[in-house]
């Protein structure tokens, strides 16, 4: 099933809109189709937050990586400035997702 999304009127796809897809292309209610949404990305946050990669078979996959703290500086006043450690989510598409966008690139 191919959901359509010419009608987009910004250039970001939005949950409000990936609802209003699944209730117009799907059948599911518009309550059922935004809890559904909200529970995909919880359920993506939940297991980010938690340490846990997120693979999605297609499309890519979403990695948890600590940076070491560092040195650093105020751009404004050129002070220098520690960073702390921190954790950072990381994102990898799949060569699927990336042959996907290079054809739309080359062809339109």
């Amino acid at each position: 099933m191919e959901l359509a999304v010419e009608s987009l009127e910004t250039p970001a796809l939005t949950k409000a809109q990936l609802a209003e897809l699944l209730f117009d292309q799907i059948g599911l209610n518009k309550r059922e189709s935004k809890d559904m949404i909200d529970a995909f990305f919880d359920l993506i946050t939940d297991c980010l937050v938690n340490g846990t990669d997120v693979k999605i078979s297609g499309f890519g996959n979403f990695q948890i990586r600590t940076k070491a703290p560092r040195p650093g500086r105020n751009p404004r006043t050129g002070e220098p400035v520690a960073i702390e450690a921190r954790r950072v989510v990381t994102f990898h598409a799949s060569p699927k997702l990336k042959e996907q966008v290079q054809a739309a690139a080359v062809s339109g």
